[in-house]
């Protein structure tokens, strides 16, 4: 007959196999935690960079409103200064630079502004950010600095990048002239946004922006108007980045889009949600890490560069305009009734923005 095994011999095979079972059960609750937390962290991802507040407008267009038909004709000239008379504008054709800047300054002074040129120079020209600003009546030391870029693409006639942003920065200006604001309200049009002198020490918003933080101005939001005049409601006209974001956004390019990096969420969450509300125009929103590509493409990368919440406003442009950046970028090409709908849902969120009664 065999011995049993006495207690000690039996804790002796016992012990190793209830070690290994700890382990074991250690080793799935970390790959449980782990799991949950990579859940979590994709899903607050998820909610604070791509998933918006409200709900874009969806259906029939409506028909086009006595508003939206004046200005159109309003949108319809600017475009038609900008990317058929003047033209090319830029430091290689300082002619057109100064044309489009003559041009701003008399359109301004006309709705009742005093223009200031805010002149720089670059490699021995001179160039110049143009300004205008309504001070507020009870917060004017908050700021709300709305801008575009006058500059075009070197070659071509640039009216959609940016004829149309500037033209709907124009009306913007005009339809702020006589309104009353509780925060100091600029309109800024700035130069040398397009190469070589994008993201250099040249660019025309960067120095703005500089200056800005220099004086420590409460600089409580800022939007760039950029490309926005290209809309097309055919499938698979409009593209993105990264491959996760055609799986989450719209495949028709008949949207405007606010586009912000993560440190801008809430005033991109903030903007869209309004716009949402105060228009009857698709909208997409999206606060992206800056490295991904088209994120920083426009001038609110300069005021976000030197710490100040900012986004683009924009129709995301060569993920959707097939003339971007050539010599067909012309004003025919363009929705101007689509653009006046963007402008007009603006101006509607821009009141509440310069509003002391709306938290920036």
């Amino acid at each position: 007959m065999t011995d049993e095994p006495s207690s000690s011999q039996g804790e002796e095979i016992t012990a190793p196999i209830e070690k290994k079972r700890r382990s074991l059960w250690r080793h799935l609750r970390v790959r449980r935690s782990f799991f949950l937390a990579v859940i979590g962290l994709a899903g607050l991802a998820w909610f604070v960079c791509v998933r918006m507040p409200g709900k874009s407008f969806d259906g029939p267009a409506p028909a086009a409103s006595n508003p939206e038909k004046l200005l159109v004709v309003e949108l319809t000239a600017h475009l038609q200064q900008f990317g058929r008379v003047i033209g090319a504008r830029n430091l290689e054709n300082p002619r057109g630079l100064e044309a489009a800047l003559t041009y701003l300054e008399n359109e301004l002074a006309s709705y009742g502004y005093e223009p200031l040129r805010i002149p720089f120079q670059v490699d021995g020209q001179e160039t110049a950010n143009l300004e205008v600003e309504i001070v507020g009546r009870t917060l004017p030391g908050e700021i709300v600095v709305v801008g575009a870029h006058y500059d075009g693409f070197y070659g071509g006639p640039a009216a959609n990048d940016n004829g149309s942003g500037t033209a709907a920065l124009l009306a913007l200006a005009r339809r702020f002239a006589e309104t009353p604001c509780d925060r100091t309200l600029r309109f800024v049009f700035f130069t040398n946004e397009e190469p070589p002198h994008f993201q250099q020490e040249t660019m025309g918003s960067l120095v703005y922006a500089r200056a800005c933080r220099e004086r420590k101005e409460d600089i409580r939001a800022m939007w760039s108007l950029e490309t926005l005049g290209y809309y097309s409601d055919e499938e698979n006209s409009q593209d993105y980045p990264a491959k996760i974001l055609r799986a989450t956004y719209p495949s028709r390019g008949n949207f405007v889009a606010f586009v912000g990096n993560l440190l801008s969420s809430t005033l991109v969450r903030k903007t869209v949600g309004r716009f949402r509300e105060l228009s009857q125009f698709p909208s997409e929103g999206a606060a992206l890490p800056s490295w991904m590509a088209g994120v920083g493409w426009s001038d609110h990368w300069s005021f976000a560069e030197v710490g100040y919440d900012a986004l683009m406003v924009t129709d995301t442009a060569y993920f959707r305009d097939p003339f971007y950046h050539t010599a067909k970028d012309l004003p025919e090409r363009l929705d101007t009734v689509s653009l006046a709908r963007v402008t007009l849902g603006l101006v509607a969120v821009l009141k509440e923005f310069v509003s002391g009664s709306t938290d920036l």
